[in-house]
């Protein structure tokens, strides 16, 4: 019996605090060209992926996604290949590294009240980007930062690769000397980045008051905190950058400051990082009540708060309202649809899948959903002609390849298992296991000689990526 399901060796977070990374925005190497600083970061990403766990919630991904290319647009980044990763970590972080890779924990939902302040944060790591702050940084410190940046992807190839402890270890201890070296020049950096930011933010349509606002609460949170996150440790929040994006923002017009898509995927995050879905149900419920049942945000979060703890009926009856109100919001409905996916109504979630993808052509969590059902109901030849389209949408997103591996065993379709398991490899960083799935591959593929020379030419590129990897 041919397999029907593959298994996939999930990151693992290290023991005891969550895994903080540092901002690499602030710094790089000027003698490496700008394409080189992309496929140093791309690499960098690769193996970032397969060291730390990562959200896999498409809604999340695709909120941050839409939400920081939006800034691109209207920034000074000319180089707009953007590549995003989502840590899973309730901790206030989020960075920029070479080549256009954006990370956010999930920690920035919890602590930005407002999508003007969430966009904020971001639009100060796209400045670092489009001043190429990472090559400025190396120039003045290139003694170290190639050290530096040699040491940080070994320890963590070395922890993707099973190192364990002594990889994590490996990086803690480069992180801690990388900050040391950052704070000697970041300040001029910060405050260029603060300066730039916060003008893009006024171009892209937010109330530029929502940067300060941010920095004015990270301030305080640094006051009374003894262990302040990883982000004010990079990005250390001074008087005098309070006061400059303050004044700025004062001579500016006003923007947007928050939308509800924002504070409903800041619920699904909160939800994410309590202790239960009745404990989050208790506290949605208590927000709903304090606002006369008039808050959406809270309403939503109770549903899939209740839900998720298999109380189906009353969910439904929650949600009720907020599609009555909103019966085409995409959010609202992708509610629904994980509602009636966790109580067993596939045909129902798969049907009103499809009608929203006529209106919403093209949209991310839809398709991913799609496949997702399919698989669930068996509908395997049909799941994997959706998961197939996905995956040439998003070539680079190890998540797709991930369930792709999973539907093209279902299916029965070997090759194809092989192939997507050596793209999921891949893009988490472990490259020894991409090549055996690529050997594989090749002994599947047989004679036919144009398939064999796509995986040939795959065997090449990944070859090409190990070396990149020993010349640092």
């Amino acid at each position: 019996m041919l397999a029907t399901a593959m298994t996939l060796p999930r990151a693992a977070l290290p023991a005891g605090d969550e895994f903080n990374l540092p901002s690499l925005g602030d710094t790089s190497s000027s003698i490496m060209s700008r394409e080189q600083e992309y496929q140093l970061g791309r690499t960098w990403l690769n193996m970032l992926r397969g060291a730390v766990a990562t959200l896999e919630d498409p809604q999340l991904k695709s909120f941050v996604e839409d939400l920081t290319r939006g800034l691109a647009e209207t920034s000074q980044l000319t180089d707009r290949r953007l590549a995003f990763v989502l840590i899973d970590s309730p901790q206030l972080n989020a960075f920029a590294a070479p080549g256009g890779v954006v990370g956010v924990n999930g920690g920035l939902f919890l602590h930005a009240r407002s999508e003007a302040e969430f966009a904020s944060v971001l639009a100060h790591e796209l400045a670092h980007l489009s001043q190429r702050h990472f090559a400025r940084g190396l120039e003045q410190q290139q003694r170290m930062q190639i050290p530096f940046m040699t040491a940080m992807l070994a320890s963590i190839v070395l922890a993707a690769a099973g190192g364990g402890d002594a990889g994590f270890a490996a990086l803690a201890t480069t992180q801690a000397a990388a900050v040391q070296e950052q704070r000697r020049f970041s300040r001029q950096n910060e405050q260029e980045a603060d300066r730039i930011g916060i003008l893009n933010l006024e171009k892209a349509g937010y109330d530029p008051k929502a940067m300060p606002d941010m920095f004015e609460r990270l301030a305080q949170l640094s006051r009374y905190d003894t262990t302040p996150p990883e982000f004010l440790l990079t990005h250390p929040v001074s008087q005098s950058r309070m006061a400059d994006t303050r004044n700025r923002a004062e001579q500016m017009s006003g923007g947007r400051k928050d939308s509800l898509n924002f504070q409903m995927m800041r619920a699904r995050v909160q939800l994410k990082y309590e202790q239960s879905p009745g404990l989050s149900a208790k506290r949605f419920r208590a927000l709903l009540d304090d606002n006369g049942g008039e808050h959406p945000a809270a309403r939503y979060g109770l549903a899939l708060a209740l839900s998720r703890g298999g109380e189906h009926a009353e969910a439904r009856t929650t949600l009720a309202r907020l599609l009555e109100e909103a019966p085409n919001d995409l959010t609202v409905n992708l509610a629904q649809i994980e509602l009636d996916t966790n109580a067993g109504h596939l045909e129902q979630a798969l049907e009103r899948n499809r009608r929203l993808q006529q209106r919403y052509p093209g949209n991310f969590p839809l398709e991913f959903s799609e496949a997702d059902l399919l698989m669930k109901q068996q509908q395997y030849a049909e799941a994997e002609k959706a998961i197939n389209r996905l995956a040439n949408q998003r070539k680079n997103d190890p998540d797709v390849w991930y369930l792709a591996a999973e539907i093209r065993g279902l299916a029965g379709n070997i090759l194809g298992v092989h192939l997507a398991r050596a793209e999921y490899f891949e893009q988490t960083g472990d490259m020894q296991q991409a090549g055996q799935q690529l050997d594989l591959a090749l002994q599947r593929a047989g004679g036919n000689f144009v398939i064999s020379s796509r995986i040939k030419e795959q065997q090449n590129e990944l070859q090409r990526q190990r070396e990149l990897i020993e010349s640092l």
